[in-house]
């Protein structure tokens, strides 16, 4: 279970374009909390609290605690919108969760010993992460930050798929109910063959250039 993350906002009336660019001039990002029973409703954070939890595996991945106005709300990251080039956030929309139903939400991977493994140890071979995240679903209160993959025993040649992979109690992986085509590799250990190339060797009894007699 992943902990508590409480993040604090206020609600706003001003909508349209001219207001959202009134907030952010005021180091506000304008946003969005929806779903539920409840009507959606407009928001303002300050950037600081989002540029700063922004910069955690956990802000996008984890049931937060919004709290507007003081009372508190579940919710989820749903979307949101990045200046082009410059470290601003420009707009969220969260999504409110019901703590008693399952949700479904990509959390990141870590990869752990990779190193210390045998395929880490072995000239030649070539570790590759096909997945970073993976969708889980489970309820609320059980949803990991993140899932661990212990790679401190792979081998060369070796494959690690969806369902070799140890989630937490209560935690499920949506795909693997849709069929063995599913069980895609999220690991590989692969053996890379490095072939010298051979400068072409002059044909024997190759003619010389016209002129040259010696």
């Amino acid at each position: 279970m992943s902990q508590t993350h409480e993040i604090k906002a206020e609600s706003r009336k001003d909508e349209g374009k001219g207001a959202s660019r009134r907030l952010r001039r005021a180091s506000y990002v304008p946003a969005v909390v929806y779903g539920g029973k409840l009507p959606p409703q407009s928001i303002q954070i300050e950037h600081n609290t989002i540029l700063l939890a922004a910069k955690h595996e956990w802000f996008f991945s984890s049931v937060l605690d919004l709290n507007i106005d003081g009372a508190v709300q579940k919710v989820l990251v749903r979307d949101w919108q990045k200046h082009p080039y410059k470290q601003q956030m420009l707009h969220m929309d969260f999504l409110r969760i019901d703590e008693n139903a399952a949700v479904r939400v990509s959390v990141p991977l870590h990869f752990l010993n990779q190193e210390k493994s045998p395929a880490g140890k072995t000239s030649g071979v070539v570790v590759s992460h096909n997945l970073t995240e993976l969708e889980v679903s489970c309820l609320p209160k059980d949803l990991p930050e993140f899932v661990e993959i212990d790679l401190a025993d792979l081998k060369p040649g070796q494959i690690i798929h969806l369902s070799q992979i140890k989630l937490p109690k209560g935690v499920e992986i949506p795909a693997l109910s849709l069929g063995a085509d599913h069980d895609i590799a999220v690991v590989t250990a692969n053996t890379v063959k490095e072939e010298a190339e051979e400068a072409p060797a002059a044909a024997e009894g190759e003619e010389k250039p016209a002129g040259d007699k010696k």
